[in-house]
């Protein structure tokens, strides 16, 4: 994955060995400039790893007001139901043709029992885009 220097980076910091292994458990995602990749209300927990391009992220209230956020390489997508399995809670869109790496629940939890450490490592990495994404602001809109 890039690294990039966003509030919203990815703190993963692997060995390429551990890299290795991770990439064993993603699926390549790739994405045509306004092509949809997590739509609001949707029920799924699949996060998605921004390898290159942007992606909009468009959350509409109740009261049909319309917030944005943008999300780049080296961030991640679908941290928020991951981790509440709750429904997405905007929509994403790309901005530009866009790779990404995804990864569903049932190959976390594959990862988590053959490989541990990855899996502690990765957790914590994800929780803390959320936390980030969460005190600010502006990016809270980016929490799917």
């Amino acid at each position: 994955m890039k690294l990039s220097s966003a509030l919203d980076a990815v703190p993963l910091n692997l060995s390429a060995d551990q890299w290795q292994t991770l990439a064993d458990y993603l699926q390549p995602v790739v994405l045509k400039q306004g092509q949809v990749l997590i739509e609001q209300g949707v029920k799924d927990r699949t996060v998605y790893f921004v390898e290159s391009g942007s992606l909009t992220v468009h959350y509409e209230d109740d009261k049909d007001r319309v917030r944005i956020a943008m999300v780049g390489a080296g961030s991640i997508l679908g941290e928020g139901a991951f981790f509440s399995h709750l429904p997405r809670s905007a929509t994403v869109n790309a901005g530009s043709h866009a790779r990404l790496w995804c990864m569903t629940p049932l190959r976390f939890r594959e990862l988590s029992t053959r490989f541990p450490s990855i899996a502690l490592d990765l957790t914590v990495a994800m929780a803390a885009v959320l936390s980030r994404r969460m005190y600010h602001k502006p990016k809270r809109v980016a929490v799917t």
